[in-house]
């Protein structure tokens, strides 16, 4: 079994909830905030606007949002840091961003795998992700079943 966690019933509730509030757009920066504060404790807005390809203006007014409701502690001009609730969301969409990229590779998605990954994350429910999750999980811990489906999908390429 994998290092990420799973959650309770209730916490993917309340993951829910929570994240119908947010955005693609704002939970794109959630997530990128989630992985600048996971190496160094912060982000700052340019570094931010940067991973993203956004203006600083931008991104400064996104994560004023975000402050407001309550996933980031951010002081303009400061430094932007996740509060508990961000750092569950964070985890949370960081999680469903590596399931889902995870599964595209696993069936042969390679050059538009970030792209893919983008367009299709944000539109998934916690269930189905959770879903995905153990699928990517039952063919890492089934190597053969995993071949097994590489050499299907390589004969059915062929056949096209």
């Amino acid at each position: 079994m994998s290092n990420k966690e799973f959650h309770t019933f209730r916490g993917y509730e309340m993951i829910k909830k929570n994240k119908d509030h947010l955005t693609p757009s704002m939970e794109d920066y959630l997530e990128m905030i989630y992985r600048h504060c996971q190496e160094g404790g912060y982000v700052r807005i340019n570094q931010l606007a940067e991973k993203l390809n956004v203006k600083a203006s931008s991104a400064s007014k996104t994560v004023s949002k975000l402050a407001e409701m309550g996933y980031l502690d951010y002081e303009k001009y400061g430094i932007i840091q996740l509060t508990a609730k961000g750092e569950i969301m964070g985890s949370f969409l960081l999680d469903r961003h590596e399931t889902v990229e995870a599964f595209l590779k696993h069936i042969g998605v390679e050059d538009t795998v970030l792209l893919e990954t983008e367009l299709i994350e944000h539109h998934l429910s916690v269930d189905t992700v959770r879903n995905i999750k153990i699928l990517n999980e039952f063919f890492a811990s089934s190597p053969e079943v995993f071949e097994s489906f590489r050499q299907f999908k390589a004969r059915y390429d062929e056949g096209k």
